[in-house]
């Protein structure tokens, strides 16, 4: 039987940090995460794409704020909603280019994810979204439009919005039965479009649910055995941005979670990566054995398929369980 890999791809990946995020930009590097998916079909994996929108929904919502005097302002999950089609469009696109007649399909599948509506993260925003201002601007935007605004991993401020942990994909049937068909499936873009359940139907909350999670939750539901989590950096990093920074290939669940205690990994960046990964690997049964996997999108497949073989510097980094 096939084995299922869940890709999370950054928006970080599609809008790398020396580009302004145009089409053609994120097209070009939706290519590059297709090469990976083919290598891995090839080889008789089943791939769901589940990709980030911190940029590109952040892009929008300043669009968005730019445009009120001529048209009506739209809800954060419905921008969610958009970028899902946007984003999710894209993808397919480049799949069909490098893929062509080696799948039946790529299909994206607008995906809304059920999360508490009491989750604590209403009231404290930390997902980052958009794109960097100085100090300056950030506090102006701050004042301006009500923004919470922070300083991220040294590289600016960007706006953060309440994200709330992940419950459950509402389509999770759907994706299941096109996997099984053979599909690639983009699936839960930039974390699902969060619902929460009322009065036996779904309406739409304010937050970006972070797309690490979602995938985790898409992963465990979807019964894949490794969760890669794509990003701009080849590998996890140990004291990034010091002079003694590190790359690192190979951690432990333990390990991995010792650095994020030690705060080596950034809430609303690395941090959610390694915790999402984390999770994901201790569920591993002796039946069925998980890792995950950090890295670009053109090491996925050396990091992802060749276990054994890819050599350091070749590969990402590998989270696996303790052996005992």
């Amino acid at each position: 039987m096939a084995e299922t890999a869940v890709l999370a791809m950054g928006g970080n990946a599609l809008i790398r940090a020396d580009e302004r995020g145009t089409i053609d930009e994120q097209y070009e590097n939706a290519l590059a995460m297709a090469k990976s998916v083919r290598s891995l079909i090839r080889k008789g994996w089943r791939v769901i794409i589940v990709h980030g929108n911190g940029p590109q929904v952040g892009n929008l919502a300043i669009q968005q704020a730019e445009t009120v005097d001529l048209v009506p302002a739209q809800p954060l999950f419905a921008l969610g909603a958009m970028t899902q089609g946007a984003v999710g469009s894209l993808i397919c696109l480049a799949l069909h280019e490098v893929c062509g007649d080696e799948i039946p399909g790529a299909v994206s599948v607008i995906t809304h994810v059920v999360v508490d509506p009491a989750d604590p993260a209403f009231q404290n925003p930390t997902k980052p979204i958009g794109p960097f201002f100085s100090e300056e601007v950030a506090a102006a935007l701050a004042a301006e439009r009500g923004w919470s605004m922070v300083e991220d991993s040294g590289r600016g401020h960007r706006r953060v919005v309440p994200s709330p942990a992940p419950q459950a994909p509402v389509e999770a049937d759907a994706i299941a039965s096109l996997i099984s068909a053979g599909y690639v499936v983009v699936a839960a873009g930039g974390g699902g479009i969060p619902v929460a359940k009322e009065e036996g139907s779904y309406r739409g909350v304010d937050a970006v649910i972070d797309k690490d999670f979602a995938a985790e939750r898409l992963a465990d539901a979807s019964g894949a055995t490794v969760l890669a989590m794509v990003t701009g950096v080849p590998t996890v990093k140990i004291n990034f941005g010091r002079p003694d920074e590190e790359s690192v290939y190979n951690l432990t669940t333990e390990e991995a979670a010792k650095h994020l205690a030690d705060g080596q990994f950034p809430p609303g960046s690395m941090g959610p990566k390694i915790e999402a990964a984390v999770h994901f690997v201790e569920g591993s049964t002796a039946a069925s054995e998980r890792f995950a996997a950090i890295t670009t999108p053109e090491l996925v497949y050396a990091t992802v398929d060749n276990a054994h073989g890819a050599i350091q510097g070749h590969r990402g980094t590998k989270i696996k369980p303790v052996k005992q």
